[in-house]
Protein backbone atom coordinates (compact mmCIF):
# COMPACT_ATOMS: atom_id res chain seq x y z
CA UNK A 1 0.00 0.00 0.00
CA UNK A 2 1.30 3.46 -0.85
CA UNK A 3 2.10 5.62 2.15
CA UNK A 4 -0.02 8.72 2.54
CA UNK A 5 0.18 11.88 4.57
CA UNK A 6 -2.77 12.44 6.92
CA UNK A 7 -4.58 15.80 6.70
CA UNK A 8 -3.30 18.42 9.13
CA UNK A 9 -3.83 22.15 9.63
CA UNK A 10 -0.43 22.94 8.10
CA UNK A 11 2.58 20.99 6.91
CA UNK A 12 4.67 20.21 10.01
CA UNK A 13 8.32 21.24 10.15
CA UNK A 14 9.53 19.24 13.17
CA UNK A 15 7.90 15.86 12.56
CA UNK A 16 7.09 13.60 9.61
CA UNK A 17 3.82 11.69 9.56
CA UNK A 18 2.91 8.89 7.17
CA UNK A 19 0.21 6.23 7.11
CA UNK A 20 1.10 2.84 5.64
CA UNK A 21 -0.93 -0.38 5.82
CA UNK A 22 -3.24 1.14 8.47
CA UNK A 23 -0.25 2.15 10.65
CA UNK A 24 0.44 5.78 11.47
CA UNK A 25 4.17 6.47 11.71
CA UNK A 26 5.21 9.64 13.51
CA UNK A 27 8.90 10.48 13.25
CA UNK A 28 10.43 13.28 15.28
CA UNK A 29 12.35 15.12 12.57
CA UNK A 30 14.95 17.33 14.22
CA UNK A 31 17.96 15.00 13.92
CA UNK A 32 20.47 17.85 14.09
CA UNK A 33 19.43 18.45 17.73
CA UNK A 34 18.68 14.78 18.52
CA UNK A 35 14.93 15.43 18.15
CA UNK A 36 14.84 17.71 21.19
CA UNK A 37 11.55 19.37 22.11
CA UNK A 38 10.67 22.95 21.45
CA UNK A 39 7.29 24.67 21.43
CA UNK A 40 6.80 24.00 17.71
CA UNK A 41 7.49 20.27 18.01
CA UNK A 42 5.15 20.00 20.99
CA UNK A 43 2.35 21.72 19.07
CA UNK A 44 2.87 19.77 15.87
CA UNK A 45 3.14 16.44 17.66
CA UNK A 46 -0.07 17.14 19.58
CA UNK A 47 -1.91 17.99 16.35
CA UNK A 48 -0.57 14.94 14.52
CA UNK A 49 -1.50 12.55 17.32
CA UNK A 50 -5.00 14.00 17.56
CA UNK A 51 -5.46 13.62 13.79
CA UNK A 52 -4.26 10.00 13.81
CA UNK A 53 -6.42 9.20 16.82
CA UNK A 54 -9.49 10.46 14.98
CA UNK A 55 -8.68 8.65 11.71
CA UNK A 56 -10.68 5.42 11.60
CA UNK A 57 -8.37 4.07 8.90
CA UNK A 58 -5.42 4.13 11.32
CA UNK A 59 -5.22 1.05 13.55
CA UNK A 60 -2.01 1.78 15.48
CA UNK A 61 0.63 4.49 15.82
CA UNK A 62 4.41 4.08 15.92
CA UNK A 63 6.49 6.88 17.43
CA UNK A 64 10.12 7.05 16.33
CA UNK A 65 12.95 9.52 15.80
CA UNK A 66 15.09 10.41 12.82
CA UNK A 67 18.86 10.40 13.05
CA UNK A 68 20.98 8.98 15.88
CA UNK A 69 18.51 9.54 18.75
CA UNK A 70 14.92 8.96 19.74
CA UNK A 71 14.53 12.22 21.70
CA UNK A 72 17.10 14.04 23.80
CA UNK A 73 14.65 16.05 25.90
CA UNK A 74 14.35 19.83 25.80
CA UNK A 75 16.01 21.96 23.14
CA UNK A 76 18.74 24.23 24.56
CA UNK A 77 17.57 27.31 22.68
CA UNK A 78 14.02 26.71 23.89
CA UNK A 79 15.33 26.40 27.45
CA UNK A 80 17.19 29.71 27.09
CA UNK A 81 13.95 31.35 26.01
CA UNK A 82 12.07 29.77 28.92
CA UNK A 83 14.57 31.23 31.38
CA UNK A 84 13.09 34.67 30.72
CA UNK A 85 9.45 33.57 30.94
CA UNK A 86 7.07 34.93 33.55
CA UNK A 87 5.32 32.42 35.79
CA UNK A 88 2.18 32.68 33.68
CA UNK A 89 4.19 31.96 30.54
CA UNK A 90 5.84 28.99 32.25
CA UNK A 91 2.43 27.62 33.24
CA UNK A 92 1.17 27.93 29.66
CA UNK A 93 4.33 26.31 28.30
CA UNK A 94 4.15 23.39 30.74
CA UNK A 95 0.43 22.97 30.02
CA UNK A 96 1.18 22.54 26.31
CA UNK A 97 3.71 19.80 27.11
CA UNK A 98 1.27 18.12 29.49
CA UNK A 99 -1.47 18.22 26.87
CA UNK A 100 0.82 16.59 24.30
CA UNK A 101 1.73 13.79 26.71
CA UNK A 102 -1.90 13.20 27.65
CA UNK A 103 -2.90 13.15 23.97
CA UNK A 104 -0.36 10.39 23.34
CA UNK A 105 -1.26 8.46 26.50
CA UNK A 106 -5.00 8.58 25.87
CA UNK A 107 -4.91 7.86 22.13
CA UNK A 108 -7.82 5.46 21.47
CA UNK A 109 -5.64 2.95 19.61
CA UNK A 110 -2.39 1.09 20.31
CA UNK A 111 0.82 3.11 20.39
CA UNK A 112 4.32 1.72 20.00
CA UNK A 113 7.56 3.53 20.87
CA UNK A 114 10.51 2.61 18.64
CA UNK A 115 13.47 3.65 20.79
CA UNK A 116 17.08 3.99 19.67
CA UNK A 117 19.98 6.15 20.73
CA UNK A 118 19.30 8.73 23.42
CA UNK A 119 15.97 9.05 25.22
CA UNK A 120 16.40 11.75 27.85
CA UNK A 121 13.98 13.77 29.97
CA UNK A 122 10.81 14.32 27.97
CA UNK A 123 11.95 11.56 25.63
CA UNK A 124 11.54 9.11 28.50
CA UNK A 125 8.09 10.60 29.00
CA UNK A 126 7.16 9.79 25.40
CA UNK A 127 8.31 6.18 25.87
CA UNK A 128 6.29 5.85 29.08
CA UNK A 129 3.16 7.25 27.42
CA UNK A 130 3.14 4.56 24.72
CA UNK A 131 1.36 1.26 25.26
CA UNK A 132 4.33 -0.78 24.04
CA UNK A 133 8.00 0.24 24.01
CA UNK A 134 10.69 -1.64 22.09
CA UNK A 135 14.29 -0.50 22.45
CA UNK A 136 17.53 -1.07 20.60
CA UNK A 137 20.22 -2.66 22.75
CA UNK A 138 22.37 0.48 22.50
CA UNK A 139 19.63 2.88 23.67
CA UNK A 140 20.51 5.12 26.63
CA UNK A 141 18.05 6.76 29.02
CA UNK A 142 18.15 9.54 31.61
CA UNK A 143 15.73 11.55 33.70
CA UNK A 144 18.21 14.38 33.79
CA UNK A 145 16.09 17.30 35.03
CA UNK A 146 17.54 17.44 38.56
CA UNK A 147 21.01 18.15 37.13
CA UNK A 148 19.55 21.38 35.80
CA UNK A 149 17.80 22.25 39.05
CA UNK A 150 14.47 21.19 37.55
CA UNK A 151 12.00 18.35 38.08
CA UNK A 152 10.40 15.91 35.59
CA UNK A 153 6.97 17.20 36.51
CA UNK A 154 4.74 16.83 33.44
CA UNK A 155 6.15 13.40 32.52
CA UNK A 156 6.03 12.10 36.10
CA UNK A 157 2.52 10.52 36.06
CA UNK A 158 3.45 8.37 33.08
CA UNK A 159 7.02 7.55 34.08
CA UNK A 160 6.05 6.61 37.65
CA UNK A 161 3.23 4.46 36.31
CA UNK A 162 5.69 2.71 33.99
CA UNK A 163 8.64 2.13 36.34
CA UNK A 164 7.14 2.49 39.82
CA UNK A 165 7.81 4.96 42.59
CA UNK A 166 10.88 3.09 43.85
CA UNK A 167 12.80 3.25 40.56
CA UNK A 168 11.56 6.79 39.95
CA UNK A 169 12.95 7.78 43.33
CA UNK A 170 16.39 6.70 42.24
CA UNK A 171 16.47 8.08 38.72
CA UNK A 172 14.60 11.33 39.42
CA UNK A 173 17.04 12.11 42.24
CA UNK A 174 20.34 10.97 40.73
CA UNK A 175 19.60 11.97 37.12
CA UNK A 176 22.08 9.24 36.15
CA UNK A 177 22.02 7.53 32.78
CA UNK A 178 20.89 3.92 32.44
CA UNK A 179 21.03 1.45 29.60
CA UNK A 180 18.41 -0.56 27.74
CA UNK A 181 18.86 -3.58 30.01
CA UNK A 182 18.04 -1.46 33.05
CA UNK A 183 15.11 0.18 31.24
CA UNK A 184 13.77 -3.33 30.58
CA UNK A 185 14.35 -4.41 34.19
CA UNK A 186 12.39 -1.51 35.66
CA UNK A 187 9.55 -1.78 33.14
CA UNK A 188 10.16 1.15 30.81
CA UNK A 189 10.85 -1.16 27.86
CA UNK A 190 8.90 -4.30 26.97
CA UNK A 191 11.61 -5.79 24.78
CA UNK A 192 15.22 -5.21 23.68
CA UNK A 193 16.59 -6.17 20.29
CA UNK A 194 19.66 -5.45 18.21
CA UNK A 195 19.34 -2.19 16.32
CA UNK A 196 19.36 -4.08 13.01
CA UNK A 197 16.28 -6.04 14.16
CA UNK A 198 14.34 -3.14 15.64
CA UNK A 199 12.03 -2.65 12.67
CA UNK A 200 11.47 -6.39 12.29
CA UNK A 201 10.36 -6.64 15.93
CA UNK A 202 8.09 -3.61 15.57
CA UNK A 203 6.50 -5.15 12.48
CA UNK A 204 5.90 -8.42 14.32
CA UNK A 205 4.04 -6.52 17.03
CA UNK A 206 2.03 -4.52 14.51
CA UNK A 207 0.97 -7.75 12.83
CA UNK A 208 -0.32 -9.01 16.17
CA UNK A 209 -2.11 -5.72 16.87
CA UNK A 210 -3.90 -5.79 13.52
CA UNK A 211 -5.42 -9.20 14.33
CA UNK A 212 -7.28 -7.78 17.34
CA UNK A 213 -10.56 -5.88 17.24
CA UNK A 214 -10.08 -2.09 17.14
CA UNK A 215 -13.04 -1.41 19.41
CA UNK A 216 -11.84 -4.08 21.84
CA UNK A 217 -8.43 -2.41 21.90
CA UNK A 218 -10.01 0.96 22.71
CA UNK A 219 -12.00 -0.66 25.49
CA UNK A 220 -8.88 -2.46 26.78
CA UNK A 221 -7.06 0.86 27.12
CA UNK A 222 -10.03 2.37 28.93
CA UNK A 223 -10.26 -0.68 31.18
CA UNK A 224 -6.60 -0.44 32.20
CA UNK A 225 -6.98 3.23 33.13
CA UNK A 226 -10.10 2.44 35.18
CA UNK A 227 -8.66 -0.52 37.08
CA UNK A 228 -4.91 0.06 37.45
CA UNK A 229 -3.59 0.73 40.97
CA UNK A 230 -7.05 0.33 42.50
CA UNK A 231 -8.08 -2.48 44.87
CA UNK A 232 -10.82 -4.85 43.64
CA UNK A 233 -13.55 -3.18 45.66
CA UNK A 234 -17.23 -3.69 44.85
CA UNK A 235 -17.42 -0.60 42.64
CA UNK A 236 -14.45 -1.74 40.55
CA UNK A 237 -15.81 -5.26 40.22
CA UNK A 238 -19.20 -3.94 39.14
CA UNK A 239 -17.54 -1.61 36.63
CA UNK A 240 -15.70 -4.54 35.02
CA UNK A 241 -18.96 -6.52 34.85
CA UNK A 242 -20.69 -3.63 33.04
CA UNK A 243 -17.76 -3.19 30.64
CA UNK A 244 -17.64 -6.81 29.50
CA UNK A 245 -21.42 -6.92 29.15
CA UNK A 246 -21.30 -3.84 26.91
CA UNK A 247 -18.50 -5.26 24.78
CA UNK A 248 -20.15 -8.66 24.39
CA UNK A 249 -23.31 -6.97 23.14
CA UNK A 250 -21.44 -4.69 20.71
CA UNK A 251 -21.30 -5.36 16.96
CA UNK A 252 -17.57 -6.02 17.12
CA UNK A 253 -17.93 -8.37 20.07
CA UNK A 254 -20.63 -10.36 18.30
CA UNK A 255 -18.52 -10.51 15.12
CA UNK A 256 -15.45 -11.69 17.03
CA UNK A 257 -17.32 -14.55 18.69
CA UNK A 258 -19.06 -15.50 15.43
CA UNK A 259 -15.70 -15.56 13.62
CA UNK A 260 -14.14 -17.72 16.33
CA UNK A 261 -17.02 -20.19 16.36
CA UNK A 262 -17.14 -20.21 12.59
CA UNK A 263 -13.39 -20.81 12.37
CA UNK A 264 -12.87 -17.80 10.14
CA UNK A 265 -11.07 -14.48 10.43
CA UNK A 266 -12.97 -11.52 11.81
CA UNK A 267 -13.88 -8.74 9.40
CA UNK A 268 -11.33 -6.34 10.87
CA UNK A 269 -8.33 -8.54 10.01
CA UNK A 270 -6.49 -7.10 6.97
CA UNK A 271 -6.60 -9.38 3.95
CA UNK A 272 -2.80 -9.65 3.83
CA UNK A 273 -2.83 -11.11 7.34
CA UNK A 274 -5.46 -13.77 6.67
CA UNK A 275 -3.96 -17.10 7.66
CA UNK A 276 -1.74 -15.61 10.37
CA UNK A 277 -3.03 -16.04 13.91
Amino acid sequence: MTAKKPPMAAAPTTIEVTVRNAIGIVALARPDVHNAFDDTLIRELTEALAALGADAAVRAVVLTGQGPSFCAGADLNWMKKMAAYSRAENVADAAAMANMLQTLHSLPKPTVARVHGAAYGGGVGLVACCDIAIGAAEAVFALSEAKLGLIPATISPYVIDAIGARAAGRYFLTAERFDAAEAYRIGLLHDIVALARLDDRINELLGALLLAGPQAQRECKSLIRAVARRPPAAAIIDDTVQRIADVRASAEGREGIAAFLGKRHATWVPTDLVGKR
